[in-house]
């Protein structure tokens, strides 16, 4: 194990203050360690490990406008962060493709970086399967276990919300989520693939609603679509599936 070169693996530092004293201070290796102590428990998966928001590109050909507008809102969001940002999150809505994730992770990992944040990544599905797992008898996890820090996240980075197939304890799990964040003030940045519309009415007929694109309130419920609009900052997101256009035509 290598030894820090400025502090000898001591951890701290001696310097001389403004009054002309000689003080200790924390050495920055030891803000080093704990930086990325930070970002191992936001629980940021290996596949995005590396998305940044200085990575994120806007520039290639036939880029829509709103991929720039919404990397400019993602930048700011961070700068303004807690202060003028008053708990409220982003909401990144778009297809499939276009970088909401990576956009939402990279205001996570700016956060964690430079404002010394306690977040966490959560991805929506899978949050939901191991709940449902939880009823398990045979499982030693317990659901308030796995909630406990979904509420307590200082920022949570909510993906791909709306992914499971909506039912009523799908609904309920939602809402106990979404009004904990909301009556706490905490930061929640959400990613989905659905418009942010209403459910359908109810008088469409089953084949007119099958053919239907499905809504963000088809999905989650109007009364949560709602909580959301006063949750989070609308980003809307456009274009072709950046993983299927531009990254493909790289490796040609």
């Amino acid at each position: 194990m290598s030894v820090c070169s400025i502090c000898g693996g001591v951890g701290f530092v001696r310097v001389v203050n403004s009054r002309g004293l000689w003080v200790s201070r924390p050495c920055e290796c030891q803000q080093a360690e704990r930086e990325q102590r930070r970002l191992a428990a936001a629980r940021i998966p290996e596949r995005y490990r590396y998305y940044t928001l200085d990575g994120y590109e806007t520039a290639f050909r036939g880029a829509d406008s709103s991929l720039g507008r919404a990397h400019l809102t993602a930048r700011r969001f961070v700068e303004a962060y807690p202060v003028d940002t008053a708990g409220k999150g982003l909401l990144f809505v778009g297809s499939i493709g276009v970088g909401k994730t990576h956009l939402a992770v990279g205001v996570l990992r700016r956060l964690v970086q430079e404002r010394g944040v306690h977040g966490l990544f959560c991805d929506y599905r899978e949050l939901l399967k191991s709940i449902q797992n939880s009823y398990n008898p045979q499982v030693q996890t317990t659901e308030l276990e796995l909630l406990k820090p979904i509420f307590a996240a200082e920022v949570l980075v909510l993906d791909d919300l709306g992914a499971q197939k909506p039912n009523e304890w799908v609904w309920d799990t939602v809402a106990l989520i979404l009004n904990s964040r909301y009556n706490d003030k905490l930061t929640t940045i959400i990613t989905t693939n659905y418009p942010d519309l209403p459910a359908a009415a109810g008088g469409l007929s089953d084949p007119e609603r099958a053919a239907r694109e499905q809504t963000l309130g088809d999905r989650i419920g109007d009364r949560m679509r709602s909580r959301l609009a006063e949750m989070c900052v609308r980003v809307e997101m456009a274009g072709e599936d950046f993983r299927q256009s531009v990254k493909r035509a790289r490796f040609g």
